[in-house]
């Protein structure tokens, strides 16, 4: 369910990194399940995933490859899907199949009636005009709706986050968008498997990602770092370049400003980005990732060997409460500068 009423902007269609949204508030939108629900393998076709998410790519995606024998096997496969297969233009469709907040025209569909039903009841004739003026701020900024799972959210938390978000960059923005997209498939795929709605669970949830959360279990369907390079001074993906990924191993002192001695570094993985400027998989998938410092390296030289960096590396810490999260660590290169943020 969204919060604005717009189609996407088209005049920057590949100016976007895959998904990871760096919100940081936990959402009331994870799914509680009853285990075992499902006495047979379940099929799914176009039409089915449609009414879950709107990326015709996604649909004809998920179709193939289901049956699923379990919501927990459904749920692995649309998180692998959105994230690694559907592009930012699979993204902008999805989200333009979303009704705005408020909407109350015969069109809108069950779900999304349900899903904004306690911002509806919640709402003030105040705080549904700011929310309109908003979504409208919002649109004009990005180019594409304000996406927001809404499940028992009120109108006010809506339009808080709505305000919070505002003042993302684009980039950072645009996968902020696609992971509550992804929440509200995950809810809507419950539904899907169920013979009675689903009821989404209030509670904090911890790191672990929704999907594992609605699934019962803690197993990752990704490996805990992952990056993607954008080029930002082509506004599109940045393919074919190399990305290490290291971690310290000297233990008698770490990797510090003082300490230029970097022999102290061992490979876990390395691979190549493809076409969307996502690697491939740099480390094996765990449930926690170890604690310490870990490098990641991009071999910029070979990508724009008329720039100023021969080489990006990046380097940051997990800490021992952490080892559970996922690590999104892009780069967003350009022949004369570069920049990242940790993603999720």
């Amino acid at each position: 369910m969204t919060g604005s009423i717009t189609t996407p902007n088209q005049k920057n269609p590949h100016r976007t990194p895959p998904p990871a949204s760096p919100s940081p508030s936990p959402s009331p939108c994870a799914v509680e399940l009853a285990a075992g629900e499902m006495a047979a393998p379940m099929p799914l076709s176009a039409e089915d995933v449609l009414r879950v998410n709107g990326s015709r790519r996604f649909a004809a995606a998920m179709a193939a490859a289901s049956p699923f024998a379990s919501l927990a096997d459904a749920l692995l496969a649309a998180r692998r899907i959105w994230l690694d297969e559907v592009d930012v233009s699979g993204w902008l469709e999805a989200f333009a199949a979303h009704p705005a907040i408020g909407t109350t025209s015969s069109s809108v569909s069950k779900w999304s009636k349900e899903e904004q039903s306690a911002a509806l009841s919640t709402a003030t004739d105040s705080t549904a005009q700011e929310l309109a003026e908003w979504n409208a701020r919002y649109r004009e900024k990005f180019g594409f709706v304000f996406m927001i799972c809404a499940s028992r959210r009120t109108a006010p938390e809506v339009l808080a986050e709505l305000k919070r978000r505002y003042t993302n960059r684009p980039i950072v923005e645009l996968e902020a968008a696609a992971q509550e997209e992804l929440k509200i498939t995950e809810l809507r795929l419950a539904k899907l498997f169920s013979s009675e709605p689903t009821v989404p669970s209030t509670t904090t949830e911890g790191p672990a990602t929704q999907s594992d959360k609605a699934a019962g279990s803690s197993n990752r369907s990704r490996p805990p770092i992952t990056t993607h390079v954008l080029d930002t001074a082509r506004g599109s993906p940045a393919s074919g370049i190399e990305v290490h990924l290291e971690m310290w191993k000297d233990s008698s002192a770490p990797p510090s400003f003082s300490n230029k001695d970097f022999s102290g570094w061992a490979t876990l993985g390395y691979s190549v980005t493809n076409n969307d400027g996502r690697s491939g998989q740099l480390m094996d998938i765990v449930d926690n990732i170890a604690p310490g410092f870990y490098r990641i390296s991009f071999n910029t030289s070979k990508y724009s060997p008329a720039g100023f960096f021969p080489y990006v590396s990046i380097i940051f810490e997990i800490k021992e409460n952490q080892t559970a999260e996922h690590f999104h660590v892009p780069l967003l290169h350009s022949p004369f500068s570069f920049t990242t943020y940790r993603g999720s």
